[in-house]
């Protein structure tokens, strides 16, 4: 049994705790890192990094069985499902080692083991020091000033739909996967599942997404949502929305899974090799010693304040642990908040809505801001302005032409109120309307950016000109 003391411990070593972790190390504070498993959490291992590189593998393969249109003949394109898989853990290696290298540069020590919170003691007067459990059953005690709580989330499942890993799958499992089904059910027509379906689609799957909502990506303007399933359907994805899974007509028999949806009444029966259940992500809360502490849990959450900090001044809690928007980039930039805020500065207090969401369908999908249903619901007087990507030269060179831009705005203040996109590499658009509005510009200011021509960024500069009707190639 060894002790160590540090300035910071990080419990948690996904993007939320790698990141508050270097932040607190480039402000002169002594860090140690506990990992149980590898550097880079869910994100890069089982979430945001290995399914872009298979969504890019797929948007690959799909481009090439349309060749003839860009006047190439390609004989004999094949999937090699292997290689495919291949590449994304080169992918996912490479970044595990960049990470382990950020560790040593930034002298950030990294206890690998089961973390868990111990009480008060003679060496720390308040709760927060951490126990570690290591592999080899060895136990070191860290203690620290103060504590960051970045453990994550896990997938969510329902009743009736007991993960097996192989039949009914988390898409933590479906990574797993070393060859693709013929056929799979997905239940949840959230991001997660809709960027499942439109890969999967792009591999030659049959795929049916099964949502409870009565659209997919509820969370999204609905303007988005219904784009995005007339171009899923024109793909040949089966939507059933408005339909709730009944729990106990969930059968396995002869290598299928078998289930019925109610829909307002209607029940459809579906079969498939393969369920796929992504319902949401809950925060990994548990046995992690919370109950040694004074930290608040509301609603399978920790509570933090604006700058991270939990109901105990020295723990703070950044990334899905504390729910909220459970997106990799906002977990970083909470890391940084808390880090900062540890080392007595004042940062800017993080606001959630200004905060852009990414979706890696086919095509994508990006957003910032309110929708127009939200803006209406808090009493603003909106101006619209749309433009479609079939008017953008840069969409029609690439052959890639479904979609618009999306731009609310206060008629009476002229404020940029949201910012809504499907279509070509919008989630790389995303960021001006990101900028616009926390530099709190109008649509007037953002079009007369001069854009540069040919590019897909141009739909945007557009969308922002018919705000006003004064679109140029609209």
């Amino acid at each position: 049994m060894s002790e160590h003391r540090y300035d910071v411990v990080v419990l948690g070593g996904g993007i939320g705790g790698y990141t508050a972790a270097i932040r607190a190390a480039q402000l002169g504070k002594t860090v140690a890192i506990v990992e149980r498993e590898k550097l880079g959490g869910t994100c890069l291992h089982q979430g945001c990094i290995p399914s872009k590189a298979l969504l890019r593998s797929a948007e690959v393969y799909a481009t090439m069985q349309k060749s003839e249109e860009y006047g190439i003949t390609a004989q004999s394109v094949e999937l090699n499902f292997d290689r495919v898989l291949a590449r994304k853990q080169r992918i996912v290696d490479q970044l595990h080692q960049g990470l382990q290298f950020l560790m040593k540069k930034n002298k950030i020590t990294v206890h690998a083991g089961n973390g868990r919170i111990i009480g008060p003691s003679i060496f720390s007067p308040r709760s927060g020091a951490v126990s570690v459990e290591k592999e080899d059953g060895d136990i070191e005690t860290l203690l620290s000033s103060n504590l960051i709580i970045a453990t994550g989330s896990r997938p969510r499942s329902l009743p009736g739909l007991a993960i097996d890993g192989t039949h009914i799958l988390t898409s933590e499992d479906a990574l797993r996967m070393d060859e693709l089904p013929k056929s799979i059910i997905i239940v949840g027509g959230g991001v997660i599942g809709v960027e499942w379906a439109s890969m999967l689609r792009d591999f030659g799957v049959e795929v049916t997404i099964v949502e409870l909502d009565k659209r997919l990506v509820a969370l999204e303007d609905a303007d988005i949502s219904k784009e995005l399933e007339r171009l899923f359907k024109k793909r040949g994805i089966n939507l059933v929305t408005g339909a709730k899974v009944l729990a106990d007509s969930v059968k396995i028999e002869e290598g299928a899974v078998t289930l019925q949806a109610d829909k307002q009444g209607e029940i459809i029966e579906l079969k498939a090799d393969k369920v796929l259940v992504s319902v949401g992500r809950m925060a990994n809360v548990e046995g992690i010693g919370l109950e040694n502490t004074d930290v608040k849990i509301d609603k399978g959450v920790i509570r933090v304040n604006a700058f991270m900090q939990t109901t105990e001044s020295h723990i703070y809690a950044v990334g899905d642990v504390i729910g909220g928007l459970m997106l990799a980039h906002m977990a970083g930039h909470e890391g940084i908040l808390a880090a900062e805020h540890i080392a007595g500065q004042t940062p800017h207090e993080l606001q959630a809505h200004l905060v852009a969401k990414c979706t890696y369908t086919r095509p994508e999908i990006a957003s910032v801001g309110w929708t127009e249903q939200q803006a209406i619901e808090q009493g603003h007087k909106l101006k619209i302005g749309k433009f479609s990507f079939k008017a953008i030269g840069k969409a029609l060179v690439y052959g890639d032409t479904d979609g618009f831009v999306k731009v609310i705005a206060d008629s009476e203040t002229n404020d940029i109120l949201g910012v809504h996109m499907i279509g070509p590499s919008v989630t790389n658009s995303i960021t001006e309307a990101a900028l616009a509005q926390v530099l709190n510009a109008t649509p007037w200011e953002v079009g007369q950016t001069i854009h540069p021509h040919p590019t897909l960024s141009e739909a945007l500069g557009e969308a922002m000109l018919a705000v006003d009707g004064i679109a140029i190639s609209g």
